[in-house]
């Protein structure tokens, strides 16, 4: 099982319940192809480093998961179908990214708590 992080920046004029749908649509289809979640954070609403689309700001989301190599190319042709998500980067991460990517929840979770 290789592990995988992939951040999607979603389209700023989409409804909260358009949002949660396309979140739940990526993540639902991640896991009816056998993929197991580590890890899911809704960054909210960013500007943008240049105009994507003739936007400036999107709704950035992050997943982490774990996962064989061939569901990746599906889900990215899923990414690609969907017009509320305006860019999205998958990668595959290897054992001092998934470190940092551990670290970085538990300092999320102490910060929230």
């Amino acid at each position: 099982m290789n592990h995988y992080e992939t951040v999607f920046i979603l389209n700023p004029v989409l409804s909260d319940v358009q949002i949660e749908e396309t979140v739940k649509k990526f993540e639902d289809f991640l896991i009816n192809n056998g993929a197991k979640m580590v890890a899911k954070e809704n960054w909210g609403l960013k500007k943008l480093a240049y105009p994507i689309q003739n936007k400036k700001s999107g709704f950035y989301h992050l997943f982490e998961f774990t996962s064989d190599g061939e569901v990746v190319s599906p889900y990215e042709q899923e990414f690609r179908r969907d017009e509320r998500v305006m860019r999205f980067l998958t990668v595959k991460l290897d054992k001092h990214a998934i470190a940092w990517a551990e670290k970085r929840r538990t300092r999320n979770k102490t910060a929230k708590a």
